[in-house]
């Protein structure tokens, strides 16, 4: 069954458009044009993506994310006018997977639609990658620390297996926006420390004295695990 995307816009023409665009692509597709009423449709069809504007009447965009993100790890793209890099970080760090900056193409949110469905979708084989505190299972799209469950945003799981895969090696900003978002993705290396801080936040202890993500100054991330910490 074609996946269904939650369109949030309180500009009924922008959802019209992308509507038009993501049903020409195979997807189905719901409108809501305030937050209330985004949340209804989120918990009665449980849309496999969520296109969620920031600006909306009443509940805002960023109200509405972190609402969600109490109860389901659905993949939300934010659609913002807001060109200030301080609201892109805090949508990201209450768990949005990627934002796009109005005006944009229709196109492009389709391109953007199908990354981030990827990066949530399963394989058909099982794929396990295990470490001394990590058990990610690929199909299953899931990770256990020390035997216990965390659940990871799409993206959030993607930079977790790309570090995971390649122990100790570091990674740049840049690198880990490639190949999470494709060498066409027209974003910001900051995303990345948004997205690193989320997965610190939930496989961490002490966030703040990570022992699985280290930062290497002036160069970006690498997997790395101090046992004794």
């Amino acid at each position: 069954m074609e996946s269904l995307i939650l369109i949030v816009d309180d500009e009924p023409q922008i959802s019209a458009v992308i509507s038009a665009y993501l049903t020409n692509s195979g997807y189905r597709t719901i409108s809501a044009q305030d937050g209330k009423t985004a949340m209804d449709l989120f918990q009665s069809k449980h849309p496999a993506l969520i296109l969620l504007d920031l600006n909306l009447p009443g509940k805002d965009g960023l109200e509405v994310c972190q609402t969600i993100r109490q109860e389901s790890n659905v993949p939300i793209i934010m659609l913002t006018a807001r060109s200030e890099e301080t609201d892109k970080l805090v949508g990201l760090e209450l768990g949005a997977d990627d934002y796009i900056v109005k005006p944009f193409s229709p196109r492009e949110v389709v391109a953007r639609v199908k990354t981030v469905l990827r990066r949530s979708g399963s394989g058909s084989d099982s794929q396990l990658i295990k470490t001394e505190r990590l058990e990610i299972d690929l199909s299953a799209h899931t990770v256990l620390r020390d035997g216990q469950s965390i659940e990871l945003t799409p993206t959030e799981f993607e930079l977790l297996v790309i570090l995971a895969q390649n122990p100790r090696r570091v990674f740049s900003r840049l690198q880990l926006l490639e190949k999470t978002q494709g060498t066409a993705y027209a974003g910001y290396e900051r995303t990345i420390d948004a997205h690193i801080k989320n997965l610190r936040l939930k496989l961490e202890p002490e966030p703040r004295k990570p022992t699985l993500i280290q930062t290497v100054f002036g160069v970006g991330y690498k997997y790395e695990e101090i046992l004794d910490a």
